[in-house]
């Protein structure tokens, strides 16, 4: 349909520009003849722009022949939903705000390297942040600096380099809590990987992808704590095991959020509910906007890191930036987390050793549960 629409439209066009060259141009036949045209290109530009934006799963990209069965069906059932979700209509994409770069970029430098006098006694050594801005920055060795406390000494070294603290009245006490909570909970199931060196290690390579895309220059202060605090939280209370072993055990989390981005949903909701503390409220003092901004952000972002929205988001990105309009800015800061929480495959090759061990272990752990065998007798048969 849209070939035959897009060939109609070719065929009038001619038609008006061969009568130009005769001479012979009927100014009605010729208002009628754009008029059709016009509205043709206007229809397939519409369907066109639904087709991109259209957010299904692109596993149809993978060549059935060149992907074992048992793979494909595990990134079916890891990287997609399958579950007959209806789809959504696209929604209509806010564009950037316009920002004088210049002037942005200046108060960025400036509050980038100013700190608040209380550092709420949280000391480490000088050099354990020196290489924070690098690509190659060992969050294992700084973990280890820091005495175990990776995610509060980053988390607070982060909002005071783009001083959020300041811009937001956040109470130091209450952050210097709030965080100590979220290591709480990273450390309750004792995971190997979805932990807070894992949180750590996603909200620093987050600061970094700000920082060295540019993408920091179009982003409002709000937008920068969004991605620093859903970086933070986005594993809280991680259990170990993925979203379909909640969804298959029927656990208590995939019955409260039916089986929808289960794990996700805990993280926000969990951290959230920390805050209801008023010792813990970092967020006491953002006014009402702001404060409701920055959760539909958080919500936004930390949802995204559903494996199952991977391919989705890949496709939803690529094509919108076909489009001649502005990006949608929710979606970029969604894919910038996404690819934060994934990166380590693209680090030095110790630190992604490292961690791939650990995720393995993780997995391993899991597989256990599944099956009951006791863990000895486990390793045993697989010589482990």
């Amino acid at each position: 349909l849209l070939t035959c629409a897009v060939c109609v439209c070719v065929v009038r066009l001619k038609g008006v520009l061969e009568q130009m060259d005769r001479g012979v141009v009927d100014l009605q036949e010729l208002r009628r003849n754009l008029e059709l045209a016009a509205a043709m290109l206007d229809a397939v530009y519409t369907d066109e722009t639904r087709r991109l934006l259209d957010t299904e799963d692109e596993l149809s990209d993978l060549q059935a022949e060149s992907v074992p069965s048992e793979v494909r069906d595990w990134l079916a059932c890891t990287f997609s939903r399958k579950m007959g979700v209806a789809k959504r209509r696209p929604e209509e994409k806010p564009r950037f705000r316009s920002i004088v770069h210049a002037v942005q970029a200046g108060i960025f430098v400036e509050r980038m390297y100013r700190r608040t006098s209380n550092m709420a006694g949280l000391t480490y050594p000088p050099t354990a942040l020196t290489e924070v801005d690098q690509w190659s920055f060992d969050v294992f060795s700084f973990h280890e600096a820091t005495g175990d406390h990776a995610l509060k000494f980053l988390v607070y070294d982060l909002l005071t380099r783009y001083d959020l603290i300041n811009r937001f009245r956040i109470p130091v006490q209450a952050l210097v809590q709030f965080v100590e909570a979220l290591e709480n909970g990273y450390s309750k199931h004792r995971n190997p990987y979805h932990n807070l060196i894992h949180a750590a290690d996603v909200t620093q390579t987050a600061h970094f992808l700000m920082l060295h895309t540019g993408l920091m220059h179009w982003l409002s202060e709000l937008e920068i704590l969004a991605m620093v605090f859903a970086a933070a939280i986005h594993d809280f209370e991680h259990t170990g095991t993925t979203n379909n072993f909640h969804i298959h055990t029927r656990s208590e989390v995939a019955i409260l959020y039916n089986d929808r981005s289960v794990l996700e949903n805990h993280h926000v909701s969990a951290a959230y509910r920390l805050m209801a503390e008023e010792d813990m409220n970092i967020l006491v003092n953002l006014n009402k906007d702001d404060w409701r901004e920055l959760r539909s952000l958080v919500i936004e972002m930390v949802m995204s890191t559903d494996m199952s929205c991977h391919f989705q988001q890949i496709k939803t990105m690529r094509n919108a930036l076909t489009q001649t309009h502005g990006i949608d800015k929710v979606k970029v800061l969604s894919l910038m987390l996404h690819a934060a929480d994934i990166s380590h495959p693209a680090k030095a090759w110790p630190l992604h050793y490292r961690w791939t061990h650990s995720l393995m272990e993780e997995f391993f752990r899991q597989v256990l549960c599944c099956s009951g065998i006791h863990e000895a007798v486990f390793r045993a048969v697989l010589h482990i």
